[in-house]
């Protein structure tokens, strides 16, 4: 009888946590996203969007040095968008004619469709896209490119080295911080169950927040180029604008298209004789132009 009373005492204290858990999710999962700082607002405001196939996609294009016929391609890293480079903008636009730089499909102010299948192949199309667009799908091109960017200029090379009609013309290409041979990139838990799209990807993509955000990139950069709270709460805006968040389970599967085409994308970068620089220091953006 003590024993029968005691559980059902155990389940109304369940069925009172429940009914007070609800509105605290209901509420959490409504959150709505961080304003743009002014910084991050000048960077949109400044910037331009194309269209490819319906979506419209997020672009800075900046001129330069007058009379230098040099035109630099930036490619972006995972989870963040194009803002990655405000830091080294300006002085890009001193060494270059033309900077350009884009924020993928599904990720900072470009559009974030879902359901959607996220490929490496589509977001290089994308970049070919937004060079013809600008009218520079005949020039040579200098790439530079950071992690999840380094995947789709392995893409872009492979494409130039089959020398098929409307690809992109690559002059140089620099990789930094990417894991460009797959078997050797160690993913993080959070990353492996978001990758895997199992049940739980999409109730984690929802749980995601600032802390556990922030708290899984900090440990990436170096101890001396660490980014300030006001930096990471860009970069957290970046994600959340759009409802980014919950496309990065779907974005994730890079990891996957990375090992399946391995031959394709390591080999293009083993076979082609154009000038490649490729640094991996962690927390550091090594700029090296031939």
């Amino acid at each position: 009888m003590v024993r029968r009373d005691r559980l059902r005492r155990m389940r109304e204290w369940w069925v009172q946590v429940g009914l007070l858990a609800m509105p605290l999710l209901a509420a959490y999962l409504h959150i709505p996203p961080p304003q743009l700082s002014p910084a991050l607002h000048s960077w949109k405001t400044s910037g331009k969007f194309f269209t490819y196939k319906g979506l419209r996609i997020f672009y800075q294009d900046s001129v330069g040095v007058v009379g230098s016929p040099e035109i630099v391609v930036l490619l972006h890293g995972f989870p963040t968008s194009s803002y990655d480079w405000y830091k080294i903008w300006e002085g890009l636009t001193l060494r270059f004619h033309r900077v350009i730089a884009l924020d993928f499909l599904g990720f900072g102010f470009s559009d974030k469709p879902r359901p959607h299948h996220y490929s490496i192949f589509e977001q290089a199309s994308i970049v070919e896209a937004l060079l013809r667009h600008l009218g520079l799908q005949n020039r040579r091109i200098n790439l530079l490119s950071h992690d999840y960017g380094d995947i789709v200029a392995q893409e872009l090379l492979y494409r130039y080295k089959q020398n098929r009609s409307g690809r992109l013309t690559i002059k140089s290409l620099c990789l930094s911080n990417g894991g460009i041979f797959p078997e050797t990139h160690r993913p993080l838990l959070l990353q492996k169950l978001l990758k895997d799209g199992g049940v739980l990807s999409p109730i984690l993509t929802r749980l995601m927040n600032f802390f556990v955000f922030s708290r899984g990139l900090t440990p990436v950069f170096g101890p001396y180029t660490r980014p300030s709270e006001s930096e990471l709460w860009d970069m957290w805006a970046g994600i959340r604008n759009n409802d980014g968040n919950l496309v990065i389970d779907s974005l994730l599967q890079y990891i996957n298209q990375r090992k399946k085409f391995r031959r394709r994308w390591v080999g293009a970068l083993a076979s082609v004789t154009i000038p490649k620089i490729s640094h991996h220091i962690p927390g550091e953006l090594i700029l090296g132009w031939p």
